[in-house]
This record gives structure tokens, sequence and C-alpha cells, in this order.
């Protein structure tokens, strides 16, 4: 059985630049209107901007897979990010994107992820002793619950470290001030004003609330850092002694935790030998931190809000945590059995994609369909209206998670589903992700109950993020026994 979760209702037609500007800032998503959900290729033509919305899926593999190298990744969110997330993968673009990338995939292979399981499985304990100090059937907002979980999987993942106190409280405050500022830094890059009407206000606290952010961060790196240089100084000091008496050279990172931020130090660039620096380093644990918190906390507080809705659904994901796991630990092996689990994350990303467009840049003019792309255009792929596109999915506004076992999802997933991006820059942490949400909906299902608040319903808004404007509040019961 499937229901039709809450989402902006489109506008009937398209709407005047001037309307946008003035009453419909507060979200990109207020400016769809019905045919958004239909069209192959749209446009819109603003004062000093050409943007053309890709939703065909021969069109939006053309840009981010078969000729991505033609296709740079658009300034639009990097100027509100750069700040926080430094010169990271997320921002940069060419040759000093192809190095970040394939210094960090080590860092996120298979057996890595398997690696940092346990660190993953102990945030998701201390989330459940969290929510088992709460009163029974008591009103929650899920979002803070799961941006705090997220938050400290990877802090103990990267970092060995959980994310706790006072410094999970800095975080949270600042992060929640500088999303909240990111669409007013957005707006004047999207309008192309000039820099003297930049709301320099805005930017101020913004890079106030990103340095108290890589502040926290910088305090657990440093020192880090600083033993790792000391100890490659020392097996480089010793290296022609060590090899002139047959001794292999001690590694640099021997005595340090076993993380990712490990990998990270021990990482090489092949073309020239040399390693991150440490601005670079925290550019890049800053980068995971956004990418691997924000996005992940949006898509499991929609979880939740969407199986609270269809208690059918949660009592059978309960049913088959309980026949796979019983009351022991939930182990890695066991998330493979957890197909219902894993089918909810999956629909639940269609339906509320954590980042609901990306955009590209044209650097120079194309051709597309029957249009003609200046230089300098912007090309925007938006997960938000593929995947709920009228011509790629059966009942795209409906949640079923059941949809997967049939052969028409197949294509749709083959074709209309694009929760990661694709191609060269498809997310570094997918599969940390997938792994992350599996654990959680299954901790969480296991030993709670979610339902709905009458007096209470999000509203979708698209910032960095789709996030409810007004929180995600539910009822969550302590299951007997």
């Amino acid at each position: 059985m499937s229901f039709c979760p809450v989402h902006p209702k489109p506008l009937k037609t398209k709407a005047s630049f001037l309307w946008m500007y003035l009453f419909k800032r507060r979200s990109w998503m207020d400016g769809l209107f019905e045919r958004s959900y239909r069209m192959k290729m749209g446009e819109v033509h603003l004062p000093g901007l050409d943007l053309y919305m890709v939703n065909e899926p021969r069109l939006w593999k053309q840009v981010l897979v078969d000729e991505a190298p033609d296709f740079p990744k658009h300034e639009l969110l990097g100027h509100a990010l750069e700040p926080l997330l430094g010169e990271s993968i997320f921002t940069t673009n060419g040759a000093q994107w192809q190095r970040q990338r394939d210094m960090m995939e080590k860092s996120f292979e298979a057996a890595r992820i398997k690696h940092v399981f346990g660190l993953m499985r102990d945030a998701a304990d201390a989330m459940r002793d969290r929510l088992d100090a709460l009163p029974d059937a008591v009103e929650h907002d899920v979002e803070l619950e799961m941006t705090h979980v997220t938050a400290d999987i990877i802090f103990r993942t990267i970092l060995s470290t959980p994310l706790e106190g006072e410094d999970a409280q800095r975080i949270f405050r600042a992060f929640s001030r500088f999303q909240e500022l990111a669409p007013k830094l957005i707006m004047p890059v999207i309008f192309r004003w000039p820099r003297l009407f930049h709301p320099w206000l805005a930017a101020r606290a913004s890079k106030a609330a990103a340095k108290e952010i890589r502040g926290v961060l910088e305090g657990f790196i440093r020192p880090r850092h600083d033993a790792w240089a000391a100890a490659r100084a020392s097996a480089q000091a010793t290296a022609p002694a060590a090899a002139s008496a047959g001794k292999p050279a001690c590694p640099f990172n021997a005595d340090g935790p076993d993380d990712i931020l490990s990998s990270l130090l021990d990482a090489v660039d092949p073309a020239t030998g040399t390693h991150f620096s440490f601005k670079e380093l925290v550019d890049q644990v800053a980068m995971l931190f956004l990418a691997g918190h924000e996005t992940s906390a949006s898509a499991l507080s929609w979880s939740l809000y969407l199986i609270a809705n269809a208690p059918d659904i949660q009592q059978r994901m309960h049913d088959e945590v309980m026949a796979e796991c019983g009351d022991r630990p939930i182990g890695f092996a066991e998330l493979r059995g957890l197909e219902l689990v894993r089918n909810v994350f999956r629909e639940t990303l269609r339906l509320y994609p954590p980042v609901g467009f990306f955009a590209r840049a044209t650097p120079a003019p194309r051709r597309m369909r029957d249009k003609h792309l200046p230089a300098d255009s912007t090309i925007v792929i938006a997960p938000w209206l593929i995947h709920r596109h009228r011509d790629y999915w059966e009942r795209p506004d409906d949640f079923d998670p059941d949809r997967y076992a049939g052969e028409a999802a197949r294509e749709s997933l083959k074709n209309a589903y694009l929760p990661f991006s694709a191609g060269p820059r498809v997310c570094i942490g997918a599969a940390f992700a997938l792994q992350e949400a599996a654990l959680i909906l299954a901790t969480l299902v296991r030993r709670y109950r979610f339902e709905p608040l009458a007096s209470h319903v999000p509203e979708p808004v698209g910032r960095l993020t789709i996030r409810s404007e007004n929180g995600i509040r539910l009822a969550v019961h302590k299951r007997a026994g």
C-alpha cells in the first residue's frame, strides 16, 4: 500500500522573474510549475544569466557522464560554500579536482567502509541511548536526532572521536546559521549583481559560522597532522640507514588511529609524490562533514516521516530486522539481508533527494535538442524533477518501496535516478551513506515505533539540502520487550 507524502504544490504556469524575486526566494522549489515535471528541457532567462533545465536521460547523461569534462561544476554553490569547504573536491574543477579525487579514492573503497562499520554502530548505539532517555510516546523533532547521529558518525569514522557536549552544540548552531545564510549568498550569483550590492552582512556572518566549524575540526586534525609530519620526517631521516641495513622504513602513521583521517594523511599524489597540506586536509574533512552528515540527516529524517505515515511498511521493516538480527548487535553481513530497509531508503532518496539540483557551466557554446546554449550558460540537472517526472516513473509522487521489485522500476532506476549524481563526480561517499542509513534505520525500527502528529505537517524547502522548514515532529514509542 502506498501513499502520497507532502511536497510543494507546483504553480499552474511559469512565474515571472519579478514575482519570483519578490515572493519566492525562500526555496528554489517554490518556482517550479506543473510542466516542470513533464518537460524534457526547459529554459529561463534572467538578467545576466541563461539557465537551462535538463530532464531527458540522454541529455543529463551527456552532461554528467559522457562529456563531463566539457561541463565543469558551476560557481553557483561554490561561491556560498567556499568559506566552509575551501578548495575541496566539492568546489574545484579540472586537474585540481582530479588530483584530490585520486588521492581520496582509497579512503572510501569497500574495504575501508567495512572497516569503519564498528565505529558507525557505536554512534547508532549512542543515538539509541539518547532516545531511550526520552519519555515514552514523546513528541520529538527527529531532524535534530538525525543531524546529531550522522554528525557523530562522521566524527567517529574520520577522526576517531565522538561528537558530543559543547563541540556538538557549537557545530550544530554554527551550521544552522551557515545553511540559513546560503540562499542569500547564492541569489547575487544567480542574478549577477554587481559586488557593491552583494549582502556583505550575510557574507560576514557566513564566514564567521564557517570559521567556527573549521576551528572545531582544526582542533582535532592539527595534533594528528603534526604527529604524522614528525613521524614522516623521522622516517625520511632514517631511511638511508635503514635501507643500507636491509630494514623496511617505519610507516608514518604506525601509532595513530586507523580511521579515514589516517588514510587521508597517508594519501599520495601519484604524479608528484606529495601529500595533502594541513589546509587541504581541513578543506576535505569539512567537505566530508558537510556532505556526510547534512545530506544523510536530511534523507533519514524524511525516511522516518514516510514510515510513520505507512505503519504497515514500518511493521514489515521491524519484522525483517528481527528475522535477520534478532536482539543481537546488527552486524555488517546482516545488512545485506535487510532488503526492505534498503528499499525504504532508496525510495526516500527518490522522493526527497538531499541535493535537489546540480549546476554545471558551458564554457563554450553548445546545442542541445533544439536549443542553442551560449557560452557561460548554466545547466541545471534536478534530481527532484527527474525523480518525480511523469514520463519516467509510475505514480511518481507516491511512497512505495515495493516498486523496486518490478521491471518498470529497473528501467526508471537506470534512466531517472541520480541521488548521488553520476559520472566522474558521483558522490565519493555513496556506499558510506547507504551503509550508514541501513544501520540507523534498522536500529530505530527494531526498538521504536514512529507515528505522525495530526497537529504537524512538514514543509519541504530547497536550500543547500531538501529539509523541512518547520522540522519533522513525530511521536516516538518504545516497543515492548
